[in-house]
């Protein structure tokens, strides 16, 4: 090994090994950014199934990511049936108070015109309102009693599981955004990991060149600079767990030394996003457990007009038969079915200070274990990092070998 010679070559040809660390540095800060965002884009698959072409890990994979997250969510951080017994059944029957009133003096009316058109043409004007006001009256009773009956058997009328994961899978942007929001500093720390781990990797790399001037280096340090600082940097998102000394340094997690704020995020995201009052509401109303809600809701109607004895029931009693009154009581049914997604819009405010999803969520998460913790954001690396390693690591051999041409041409 001719000292003089390596050391000649390098004045001659400085601009060369000067670049080496450089294009190394970029090297990693490119493959962190293309496996960034080939774990978010594209949301649909792009090119010709089942091989050549891809879409963003997250949303490839958003049914299982939805499913983690949701698991947590419920195992750890909300228990559904603590949550929905915060709702105040007399404060919602207040807040419903006034399209509640309005809807059933609508329901009245269409059914006693519907069924007993004639009936209810001759009722003088006061006894019409003297009906009307009558169920108006029963009307609060019902609700109170059936609210109190939905929010202790909370589990009945709404899937909450199925509705989470639904709602992240629908909207798989949802997903990313989930994902995205909430380890925004984790990924901007990938980026720009990859610059100065590459840049030492280069250092090592002009040494090897120096030494052995042989084509094959640049593709393999290029290869080794995408695959370990890939690994490198989504290792050090998540470990070690707890704070541990190195050396002259200490280090922890990112991901675990940023509880405090991913908590808030995280609980923003969720209270926002995902457990809305809105994706409650169309849960119960359209999900697959909504027909308990509109069983319980048909008793109660039904009930109510049973219970119009005073009144209601002697008029149509004297008018219809048997068959005809059963008919009529599911009618008024089915009508205040119908108004009810309409109506409960109405307490979708008092509804989610009620809840209270996200202070929830944000006290849980800070309750978690850090194995627990790491849960949040783990699983949307860890079954497929391979493939953002592997891209990263053919990427740096690509620009490897690309240096190499450069450099003997």
């Amino acid at each position: 090994m001719d000292i003089s010679a390596i050391l000649e070559d390098i004045r001659e040809h400085w601009h060369v090994y000067a670049t080496m660390p450089f294009i190394a540095a970029l090297i990693g800060y490119i493959t962190k950014r293309v496996a960034i965002e080939m774990m978010f884009r594209p949301l649909e698959f792009v090119g010709i199934r089942p091989f050549f072409g891809w879409q963003g890990v997250i949303p490839a994979n958003s049914r299982r990511m939805a499913t983690t997250a949701v698991d947590l969510l419920t195992k750890n951080l909300v228990d559904p049936q603590e949550i929905f017994s915060r709702l105040d059944p007399e404060e919602m029957v207040k807040e419903l108070e006034e399209p509640l009133l309005k809807a059933v003096e609508d329901v009245t009316r269409e059914v006693m015109e519907q069924y007993q058109p004639r009936l209810w043409e001759l009722l003088p004007t006061r006894a019409q309102r003297m009906l009307v006001d009558q169920v108006r009256a029963q009307a609060p009773k019902v609700v109170a009693r059936l609210m109190r009956e939905v929010s202790t058997n909370i589990d009945e009328v709404l899937d909450v599981n199925e509705m989470l994961i639904n709602a992240m899978v629908r909207d798989k942007s949802l997903t990313c955004r989930l994902i995205k929001e909430v380890a925004t500093p984790e990924l901007r720390f990938i980026a720009r990991s990859g610059i100065w781990f590459g840049f030492v990797i280069g250092l090592i790399q002009f040494v090897a060149w120096a030494l052995t001037k042989q084509p094959l280096i640049m593709p393999i340090f290029g290869f080794v600079t995408g695959f370990v600082t890939d690994w490198l940097a989504l290792k050090m998102i998540f470990y070690p767990r707890e704070p541990r000394r190195f050396l002259f340094f200490s280090w922890q997690g990112m991901f675990q030394k940023r509880r405090q704020a991913v908590a808030k995020d995280y609980g923003a995201l969720i209270a926002d996003e995902v457990l809305t009052v809105r994706n409650v509401m169309e849960a119960v109303l359209t999900g697959p457990k909504s027909d308990k809600l509109f069983g319980m809701i048909t008793r109660e109607v039904q009930r109510t007009i049973d219970a119009q004895a005073s009144i209601a029931k002697p008029l149509v009693a004297l008018t219809v038969g048997g068959v005809q009154y059963q008919e009529m009581k599911k009618a008024a049914a089915e009508k205040a079915i119908a108004y009810l997604p309409e109506t409960v819009k109405h307490v979708e405010s008092y509804a989610t200070d009620a809840l209270d999803v996200r202070n929830t969520i944000v006290t849980k998460m800070q309750q978690l274990t850090p194995l627990e913790f790491e849960g949040i954001l783990r699983p949307a690396f860890q079954q497929d990092e391979w493939k953002l390693i592997a891209v990263g690591a053919v990427i740096g051999g690509l620009v490897g070998e690309l240096q190499v041409l450069l450099l003997l041409h």
